[in-house]
């Protein structure tokens, strides 16, 4: 019977890690070049981690795979990892929190349960966090970085969506509810569950007729949310330091030249965000996300600290990226005998070619030669190199690897 992979998961082929690793490149270069540094956390974490402190919505929840970790007679419930910023968080706590700000980023995977098997289960990610800056600005810093990756990944004109946790908190506040009430109708929006407005409908439906109005709030200027301040300014003050948060992201992108679509609604899926959210997508196509979430750390058992930081949706970015024509030359070398000294040759060979920026290896009975451009042929006696051009068109005889380089044009001369 052929054992097959677990349904849900994939298997990375060599094209698709070629795309993999040119995303991964020019993401961490474009995060080295504006001072992050980069960390990594277990795959493994307690599940307390995401639950203790309703990080995370019930339907997220539901979506984990958890399992105990036997210690003894005992055992603690664990976790891979479902989030890349929560467990960034705890490792600032522990290791970091003497720092007044840091710039991180990272590579890594996550884990959701997905019923039909249809979806990938292991989803890959690169995310940057930065802890210990507050303001508008520092917003803009990672948005810049998530659009510097993908023009050098080729990704043409992402489309920016824009919410704001805060505006939602702020008025669910508005309806009398407790903190935890709050945050149970919060997540139950970010779930999808509009049902829940209903309730509230019953019970204030003075401030429904604005919150409505929010929910399907979409625009392409800062003018929507200055219309909207002037309501809000009247009816609910405490709305007022989350929407001119909001204002002063959105006329600093204007400044910019960035073009925007805000749209409330947009925000299911982050559930410890508290202020501004974003999204880019590529042919409709979700490739990054991110926002603040000031009160994340301090959920933790961290110090009060702002932070805020996104992802690129590594499996999603692979189906729009593509990976650049090799222009290194290729080498098939072949050993014409079996003589130790001849074996050595051709490894000595290979290593000189590699360092003058070729790609070369070593032919097997059964290899490919698609793709290859030389052919270098090595025996015990003299002369020992035989290098043929391309298409076999032209042979070149030498008694060294170096005079071969030399022939190429000086390429691997230290």
């Amino acid at each position: 019977m052929r054992i097959q992979k677990s349904r849900g998961t994939r298997d990375l082929l060599p094209e698709e890690m070629r795309r993999f690793r040119i995303i991964e490149g020019a993401f961490r270069d474009i995060c080295l070049k504006w001072g992050y540094q980069e960390i990594r956390t277990p795959t493994i974490e307690y599940l307390h981690l995401f639950t203790s402190t309703g990080t995370l919505t019930p339907g997220t929840l539901s979506k984990v795979y958890s399992f105990l970790d036997w210690d003894g007679w005992s055992g603690e419930r664990v976790v891979l990892r479902p989030d890349g910023t929560i467990p960034v968080a705890r490792l600032y706590i522990d290791n970091l929190s003497k720092e007044k700000l840091a710039r991180l980023f990272y590579v890594t995977n996550i884990f959701s349960f997905e019923e039909t098997g249809k979806e990938d289960r292991e989803k890959w990610q690169c995310g940057a966090e930065l802890i210990g800056a507050g303001s508008p600005t520092a917003d803009i810093e990672l948005l810049t970085i998530a659009l510097e990756t993908l023009k050098n990944l080729g990704v043409r004109e992402p489309k920016l969506k824009l919410s704001h946790a805060g505006l939602i908190r702020a008025l669910l506040a508005g309806f009398g509810l407790s903190v935890e009430e709050q945050g149970k109708v919060f997540d139950q929006i970010l779930d999808g569950d509009m049902a829940v407005l209903a309730q509230l409908k019953d019970e204030k439906p003075d401030l429904l007729h604005l919150l409505n109005p929010l929910l399907e709030l979409k625009g392409e200027s800062s003018g929507f949310l200055k219309n909207l301040k002037a309501v809000f300014d009247r009816t609910l003050p405490e709305f007022t330091p989350a929407l001119d948060n909001f204002i002063s992201v959105t006329d600093t992108l204007t400044a910019m030249g960035q073009k925007y679509e805000i749209d409330i609604g947009s925000g299911r899926g982050f559930e410890y965000y508290t202020g501004v959210i974003f999204q880019l997508l590529a042919r409709d196509v979700k490739v990054a996300g991110g926002g603040r979430y000031d009160a994340l750390i301090p959920l933790l058992g961290g110090k009060n600290i702002p932070a805020s930081g996104f992802a690129l949706y590594v499996d999603k970015l692979m189906n729009l990226v593509k990976p650049p024509r090799s222009v290194a030359e290729k080498f098939i070398v072949t050993v014409q005998d079996e003589h130790p000294k001849t074996v050595k040759a051709a490894f000595d060979a290979i290593t000189r070619l590699h360092n003058a920026g070729y790609i070369a290896s070593l032919k097997s009975d059964d290899g490919p030669t698609t793709g290859i451009t030389w052919r270098l042929e090595i025996r015990s006696k003299q002369p020992r190199f035989t290098l043929i051009s391309p298409a076999g068109k032209g042979r070149h005889e030498d008694t060294s690897i170096e005079a071969v380089l030399k022939h190429l044009g000086g390429r691997g001369e230290y």
